[in-house]
């Protein structure tokens, strides 16, 4: 579709005087305002880049996975930061950004403590950010427990999509969750605490879905707590009018300090947590490439950037960073296009060559929906289902990448196999003699493709090979 060419001055007018969303987004408008964001829109997150900006110190509950962490340059998980941020340090960083990624598409504020708690520097930074880039989408994530009270500053503001954290839709539950929450002047403990937090996290829901804000859903998967409890979550929040359900994995190494990494509360596998994703069907509208960013990401999903220097003369609205993201977009929109015309292409060719048994394949991919990375560089695997319907996503899968300083490692192969549990096939651009033996030995065909197609195609091609060599073995 063509898009309407609207001048940079002008863009910042309405950015500043028009409120929106509209109310009741359409299905097809909702597509649209995600096709940029990388979190929101699968296909977005292999093109475009996050900027998450650490203004928000504060936070108003203390969950038991939770321990917000400063001057942290080695943990990457939700709630640390290298440093702190005002609302001019945020202003100037992204200026810094802007001018090298001209893949930035989003600025968002996710903490490292909870953007309402500190609404006042939360909504002045979104504001400078409006009016300096009117063109980067914005974006918050939240604990509700202020929300309702802020609904109308997020839709005057232009943020358009916020995200909830909600674990639980049962008090009972929540409070083996929770310390404590901070509301009305008091602390509240176990399920008053509970109940409070909840009742205003679908209160706020409701207030933002009904003003046309696009919500994602955040879900904690805590074994013996709330992973039997997911499908009634994932049923209420849709309800509500999330538009996306993200179900994360725990993370508790002690090391990081938190009660349940302190007490031996474990995460689940990646097959636990696949089966419960499996376990909501194919209408749950979950978000399966969640990479649990830092507070202070900055660059693709799975390539955090280090923080660029900001300088006063990089505070500031830059014409020509504007136009360079214009520039990649059409790029993006050209590549996307082509990508589609191939997925059809492959998921014909694999639902003509396929048999009865499904193939699931592990990607290694640097982004732009290609096979670009080599193996022993692949520190995540896109894992995708071949069957009869053609090809669908999975997930992501993390592990330690096999090749340090040019050198592979036993172990880690290892651990690399024990997360690729029931994966078929591993598709790279290239791999070393020794992995390829270690996979083979593990029951893992090894596909390479150096031609950096499509994955899209190169599955396609890998499995009608495949096929083709069956059936001369066959005869």
């Amino acid at each position: 579709m063509a898009q309407q060419v609207v001048s940079l001055s002008e863009v910042r007018r309405q950015r500043t005087v028009v409120p929106r969303p509209a109310p009741a987004a359409s299905a097809t408008d909702r597509d649209e305002r995600v096709r940029t964001h990388p979190c929101y829109d699968r296909e977005a997150h292999h093109y475009f880049a996050r900027l998450h900006v650490a203004v928000a110190p504060a936070c108003n509950i203390q969950c038991h996975y939770c321990n917000r962490k400063y001057d942290c340059a080695n943990e990457s998980r939700p709630g640390v930061v290298s440093r702190r941020q005002t609302p001019e340090d945020a202003v100037a960083l992204v200026a810094a950004a802007a001018r090298r990624m001209p893949a930035l598409s989003v600025v968002g504020i996710a903490g490292p403590g909870d953007a309402l708690c500190d609404h006042r520097r939360s909504f002045d930074t979104f504001r400078r950010i409006a009016q300096a880039f009117p063109d980067l989408t914005l974006c918050l994530s939240t604990n509700g427990l202020d929300l309702p009270d802020h609904v109308d500053s997020i839709t005057a503001l232009g943020i358009d999509h916020v995200t909830i954290t909600i674990n639980t839709v049962d008090p009972d539950i929540g409070a083996g969750i929770i310390a404590w929450v901070a509301h009305g002047r008091r602390r509240w403990t176990g399920r008053d605490a509970a109940r409070i937090l909840l009742d205003r996290q679908l209160d706020g829901l409701d207030r933002l879905a009904a003003a046309g804000v696009l919500v994602k859903v955040n879900s904690v998967l805590i074994p013996g707590l709330n992973d039997t409890h997911m499908a009634e979550v994932n049923r209420v929040v849709r309800a509500k009018g999330a538009v996306l359900h993200n179900i994360m994995p725990l993370i508790s190494d002690p090391a990081h300090g938190t009660h349940f990494g302190l007490t031996g509360q474990r995460g689940p596998t990646a097959t636990e947590l696949a089966a419960v994703q499996q376990d909501l069907g194919i209408d749950a509208k979950l978000m399966r490439h969640c990479r649990q960013c830092r507070a202070d990401a900055i660059g693709l999903l799975g390539q955090d950037q280090a923080v660029p220097e900001a300088t006063p003369a990089a505070d500031g609205p830059d014409d020509r960073s504007a136009e360079a993201r214009a520039a990649y977009r059409a790029h993006v929109a050209t590549e996307r296009a082509d990508r589609e015309t191939a997925r059809h292409t492959a998921d014909a060719v694999i639902r003509r060559t396929l048999g009865d048994r499904p193939v699931r394949v592990a990607v290694c991919t640097k982004g732009g929906g290609r096979v670009n990375r080599h193996f022993g560089k692949a520190a995540e695997f896109h894992v995708y289902l071949a069957d009869a319907g053609g090809l669908s996503f999975e997930g992501i899968r993390r592990a330690d990448n096999y090749c340090r300083d040019r050198q592979g490692n036993d172990d880690r192969l290892a651990e690399i196999v024990a997360i690729l549990a029931g994966v078929d096939a591993v598709l790279c651009e290239r791999i070393g003699e020794r992995p390829r033996r270690g996979l083979a030995a593990a029951g893992i065909e090894v596909w390479e493709d150096p031609d950096r197609r499509y994955l899209e195609t190169a599955i396609g091609a890998h499995l009608a090979a495949q096929s083709t060599r069956h059936g001369q073995r066959t005869a």
